[in-house]
């Protein structure tokens, strides 16, 4: 079960992978026409980066060693669910998400990129995008957490960017 905490925000990772161009991995929810990032709950027993290696197994095939953590937001971000998003069947309601982001390159093949690994599959098709894409494109209740968070991660991706191509 992911935490939840008082004000009713569902503790949360979201993750942004990057390629060595500095596109980003932008995936369809299974059975739907919206796209996003990967993202999921962090559950009580669970660290920050156990929630993000989970969720990336889970969510997208990929496994801690096919990646490279970049960097993490300094603080949570947050964004509230309209009111037909909000289930009132659970014992505490949960009103948006309070999301950590990580940006992450990806280190092996893109080839590893596996959707279907998981028993509840979340996604069904992806495909790399260019960066500020995606503020645009995700549903409109996330579109200011999303410009925040590329906003504090632009940054870290161009210095990693500028690193590896002098390598």
């Amino acid at each position: 079960m992911s935490m939840i905490d008082s004000k009713g925000y569902r503790h949360n990772v979201g993750i942004v992978i990057c390629n060595h161009s500095g596109q980003l991995l932008w995936a369809k929810r299974i059975k739907q026409s919206a796209w996003q990032f990967p993202q999921g709950g962090i559950r009580k027993t669970e660290t920050l980066e156990d929630a993000l290696y989970r969720e990336l197994d889970e969510e997208v095939g990929l496994r801690e060693q096919d990646v490279k953590i970049i960097y993490k937001t300094a603080n949570w971000l947050r964004y509230r669910l309209p009111a037909n998003f909000i289930r009132y069947n659970n014992e505490r309601i949960c009103i948006g998400q309070k999301q950590k982001w990580f940006l992450l390159s990806l280190e092996s093949d893109e080839n590893n990129v596996e959707l279907g690994k998981s028993d509840n599959p979340e996604f069904d098709d992806w495909c790399w995008v260019d960066y500020w894409y995606p503020v645009e494109k995700v549903i409109e209740f996330k579109r200011d957490v999303y410009r925040k968070a590329l906003k504090e991660l632009e940054k870290p991706l161009n210095n990693h960017i500028r690193i590896r191509h002098r390598q």
